[in-house]
């Protein structure tokens, strides 16, 4: 049994056939331009994310604290606001106020995941003769680790701590010279802070030798108990489910809560324009790389044209219309984008494999993560074949107003 296919893939694959070294040419021109798409894109997308992994492993999306304190003149005469001095004031210790309502509707917004409580502040941590100032945040464990996984990160011990016990970084705990069910004499930095022993639980890593020696974590009472801050919160840290949207999500709940919001994006605002530069970067590997394969499947289309402009006049003589030779080269331009895009995207598979397997960390582990995203292959697929019809419209439309009669005496 015969199926029927249609005039313009009849005369669009035999010209591809009749012209096989062309065609074997263009379809490798395309295919090496996917590859380096499809290696770029893979790439730079999972060096991105092993670069934000890295950087908010250890810290949330968004953390919200109490406003500034801020000093106004008293009067608001023109004469005496001009000729004021005003002092900015010491910024105290402050907690949120009503922070569990705060919690209740920042954790109801879509796209937050996570927000969880805490406290913050300075503390003078003792050992023998041995001191030393680290930053001591409580938190409540059940919430916190869903924002930064502690259990992951313990080198010693574990990540369970009760009012009694404490986490600390792994050059603390050299400088200290303590280890995991030792005791360790916490003082709170504030005023109203005071100081009682906790238990080293566990001893953590967080891939930051500065962090490691400046930090601790307790339990959420603990902290407010150390800091003075009897049932109140310093900050609350959020996480959402699209990173990239944090700035914008902060914002929001500004404008919706009485807090002061900075995302990661406005802390980290240079390593945030870095990943926005490669980013930039990428897109225009992928525009070139893209215009050349137009101008390749364009220049091999015009050619053709040239080499069968007397079959054009014969079809054209025996009662084939202008829009089907339109189809038949726009077709060809298709096909052609299509065939080196498949051809490619098993190039890039390649490419990418073997740079994996070859490129090792100092420990023989992968350096990170590649991302083979089936979404990836799907767009470079539609690109190139897009690219391959868009490319073959003008040669198209010069074969399709050929006169027949000069194509066959031409």
């Amino acid at each position: 049994m015969t199926h029927w296919v249609p005039f313009e893939w009849i005369v669009a694959i035999r010209f591809l056939r009749e012209g096989r070294v062309q065609t074997s040419f263009i379809i490798g021109g395309v295919a090496i331009g996917v590859a380096v798409i499809v290696f770029m894109s893979a790439l730079m997308t999972g060096l991105q994310a092993n670069l934000i992994k890295r950087t908010l492993t250890g810290q949330a999306h968004i953390q919200l604290s109490q406003p500034k304190e801020v000093v106004r003149p008293l009067r608001s005469t023109p004469t005496l606001v001009e000729g004021a001095i005003l002092q900015a004031p010491l910024q105290r210790l402050k907690g949120i106020d009503q922070w569990q309502g705060i919690v209740v509707q920042v954790g109801a917004m879509p796209e937050v995941m996570v927000a969880s409580p805490a406290v913050s502040g300075s503390a003078i941590v003792t050992r023998g003769n041995a001191t030393r100032v680290v930053l001591v945040t409580g938190m409540d464990p059940e919430i916190y680790y869903r924002i930064v996984p502690m259990p992951t990160k313990i080198t010693r011990g574990n990540a369970s701590v009760t009012g009694t016990d404490i986490l600390i970084g792994t050059e603390l705990s050299t400088d200290l010279g303590v280890d995991v069910g030792d005791k360790l004499r916490v003082t709170g930095g504030s005023i109203a802070g005071v100081a009682f022993p906790l238990t080293v639980a566990g001893i953590f890593d967080l891939g930051n030798k500065v962090v490691n020696a400046r930090s601790a974590f307790v339990t959420l009472r603990t902290a407010q108990t150390l800091m003075g801050l009897p049932g109140g919160v310093t900050a609350i840290d959020v996480t959402v489910h699209d990173v990239y949207a944090a700035e914008v999500i902060a914002q929001r709940i500004a404008g919706a809560a009485p807090v002061h919001a900075d995302s990661w994006i406005k802390t980290n605002s240079q390593f945030f324009s870095a990943i926005a530069n490669q980013s930039m970067a990428n897109n225009s590997i992928r525009f070139f790389v893209g215009l050349s394969v137009a101008f390749g499947i364009a220049s091999v289309l015009v050619v053709t044209v040239v080499q069968k402009s007397s079959e054009i006049g014969i079809l054209r003589a025996m009662g084939i219309t202008r829009g089907q030779i339109l189809r038949v080269f726009i077709l060809q331009g298709a096909l052609l984008g299509l065939g080196g895009a498949i051809v490619g995207s098993g190039l890039g598979m390649l490419a990418l494999t073997t740079w994996q397997k070859q490129m090792r960390a100092a420990d023989g582990t992968a350096m990170f993560d590649l991302i083979f995203s089936g979404r990836l292959f799907a767009w470079t697929l539609a690109l190139a074949t897009v690219t391959g019809l868009v490319a073959a419209f003008a040669p198209a439309l010069r074969a399709a107003r050929l006169d027949p009669i000069v194509a066959i005496n031409g």
